[in-house]
């Protein structure tokens, strides 16, 4: 996870140091997701030169879109079908790529897009994308799985409350450990736009996270 320092000086750390930070339970977040791969890929380490073949691009990047979909707002239930949207569009689309960008950034462009398209698709249904969780008997020996659990449920709801570039923004860097400058070349944004949202995503999300109230187990 990074520790974001902005162009005007401004350092996080201090604000997430305490027990609940909702920053705290990323590292463990991913128990029901794909493991985590190296946010650097192989596909990133040169100029894209040749295309990969679509094998190669879904066993690297499925991870990073499965988290990504989820944290942009796409239900568990959803998951699966937007994933495999997202590497249609991506086949479909493959034989545009020209290298101007990393395999990487226009992999997240077109995960970014359906992910919204996905979001405008839930409003328009009167959905709620967020479904609430069904409560567990909690074994002692389960208490703080549970819990980490809880905690990302609600990072997830605090995150629902964001306008759609901030969130992307505090996903992209994160969750997905990208740099701020992968981060404006993904989201097509300045330097200063990206770093400006991330500040402000960050402070949204310290001040919600003291308002929504947290389960607890055995509650």
């Amino acid at each position: 996870m990074h520790g974001a320092s902005t162009p005007s000086g401004v350092d996080y750390s201090a604000d997430l140091a305490h027990d609940e930070s909702p920053l705290r339970i990323l590292s463990g977040w991913n128990e029901m997701q794909p493991a985590r791969q190296s946010a650097r890929t192989a596909f990133d380490a040169a100029p894209a030169v040749a295309v990969p073949a679509m094998r190669q691009i879904l066993d690297e990047y499925a991870p990073h879109v499965w988290r990504t979909l989820h944290y942009c707002g796409v239900a568990p239930a959803d998951l699966q079908d937007v994933c495999q949207e997202v590497f249609l569009v991506i086949h479909r689309k493959i034989g545009e790529f020209e290298g101007r960008s990393s395999m990487r950034t226009w992999v997240y462009q077109i995960c970014l897009r359906v992910a919204a398209g996905y979001r405008r698709r839930a409003r328009f249904r009167h959905e709620q994308i967020v479904a609430e969780p069904p409560e567990l008997a909690v074994l002692p020996t389960q208490s703080e799985e549970i819990d980490e659990r809880r905690a990302r449920e609600r990072l997830l709801q605090i995150l629902d409350g964001l306008e759609p570039a901030k969130r992307e923004v505090f996903v992209l860097f994160e969750i997905e450990e990208q740099s701020m400058t992968e981060i404006a070349e993904t989201l097509g944004c300045p330097l200063r736009t990206a770093y400006s949202r991330l500040e402000a995503a960050r402070k949204e999300i310290m001040r919600a996270w003291t308002r929504v109230p947290a389960k607890r187990t055995g509650s």
